[in-house]
């Protein structure tokens, strides 16, 4: 039996072109007994669409589980940290792992007590007030006005592989009070959302809307990432559209780490291939990026215009901020932004290597919200541009 595809609703500005084939909502499948032929069906829709929605479910937590990892089937949680040298409870990140599935973790905002074997977890919704380096003030928070707290791709970047999928349940879920997004960036944008949208932003679109020279830059490009990332800018600030950080030199000296060795670090391509469409997308971590490596143009490319023909080794911050910063901060336009009205028992699943997210919005103390979050690294690195693409852009 085919599964059913029907659009999510997008925002009334979404770009009707560059949006027209993100996000499905997936009916007519028991995810309690997915066939092989469905399965099928509902990759090909996650590769297609980036983000699968799943109404009212009931799956427990081994069941999540189960049905992320088939996405890739020889891996394990994305973040196995060592609990001596544990990041999860730095200021960016704070996890609590359901027992006997330590792959699910709960996140979300309120204390809860005898939750799926949790006798108690103290759990925080993170919000821009506690990591941009400017926030919107309490008269205008007042008025519904928020925003993006941090995009993101979730995985260590460091000895593992970036997963494929992530999967979100909505197990508890507050009332979706209207807000807005408001960039504060000069440029007057603003998105609407609910309280506690989840936003998300493809990636493909990032390096569609890039002029020749960038495109040209990003198919030479790789990413030298920082180990141990959350400890390494736990003392950062973001700038106000959360989509890259403020360069004041608050970054943890790499020495002061815990411990890491450098065969560890990832080095990534900046634009990695969809294994279904082909697509290219431009999937940088903006806040943990350390170096950028650009390879020289191939022999007999147009040299006009281009940006470091030569190639380069670029270590300095703000240099590779800046170029970062140029290339995405377009990407996540709110045109092009799908922030996600939770409800209870939703179950999402969205393409971890093909999109950037961001969580939204601060909760009040009543506002309880429990979700289960599972991503599992991959099995390997993410598929760089081919030699074909790199003879097309560059």
């Amino acid at each position: 039996m085919s599964i059913q595809l029907s659009p999510l609703p997008l925002p009334a500005k979404a770009d009707p072109v560059r949006m027209a084939e993100f996000g499905r909502e997936i009916k007519g499948v028991d995810l309690k007994n997915v066939t092989p032929a469905q399965f099928a069906q509902i990759r090909e829709a996650l590769y297609k669409h980036e983000v699968i929605l799943f109404r009212d479910v009931q799956i427990s937590p081994a069941e999540q589980a189960a049905f992320t990892k088939a996405f890739d089937t020889t891996t394990g949680y994305g973040h196995a940290f060592d609990p001596s040298v544990s990041e999860i409870s730095t200021r960016l990140l704070q996890m609590h792992g359901i027992p006997g599935v330590p792959e699910v973790q709960l996140i979300g905002h309120g204390t809860i007590f005898n939750h799926e074997g949790v006798a108690r977890a103290d759990l925080n919704h993170p919000t821009h007030k506690e990591f941009h380096k400017t926030v919107v003030s309490p008269e205008d928070e007042a008025k519904g006005y928020t925003r993006y707290y941090r995009w993101h791709i979730d995985a260590a970047f460091y000895d593992l592989s970036p997963p494929r999928v992530t999967s979100l349940y909505g197990a508890v879920v507050p009332k979706g009070i209207p807000q807005i997004v408001r960039y504060d960036d000069g440029s007057g944008d603003e998105l609407p959302v609910t309280l506690g949208a989840t936003a998300f932003a493809n990636t493909n679109n990032t390096f569609e809307l890039l002029p020749a020279e960038y495109k040209s830059l990003a198919v030479r490009m790789k990413i030298k990432y920082a180990p141990h990332l959350y400890a390494w800018v736990n003392n950062t600030h973001a700038v106000s559209t959360g989509i890259a950080i403020e360069n004041e030199g608050l970054e943890v000296p790499l020495g002061d780490l815990p411990p890491w060795t450098e065969e560890k670090r990832k080095v990534l391509s900046a634009l990695w291939k969809n294994e279904v469409t082909g697509k290219l997308h431009f999937q940088v971590h903006p806040s943990i990026a350390h170096e950028l490596l650009i390879d020289p143009l191939p022999a007999g490319a147009n040299r006009t215009g281009a940006l470091y023909p030569d190639g380069a080794h670029i270590t300095d911050l703000r240099t590779v901020r800046d170029i970062l910063f140029k290339i995405q901060r377009p990407g996540i336009a709110s045109n092009l932004v799908y922030p996600h009205d939770w409800r209870k028992n939703d179950l999402i699943l969205f393409h971890n290597r093909g999109l950037m997210h961001s969580v939204t919005g601060a909760l009040k103390d009543d506002d309880l919200r429990v979700f289960h979050q599972c991503n599992l690294h991959g099995s390997d690195d993410p598929a760089p541009p081919s030699a074909e693409d790199v003879k097309k852009y560059a």
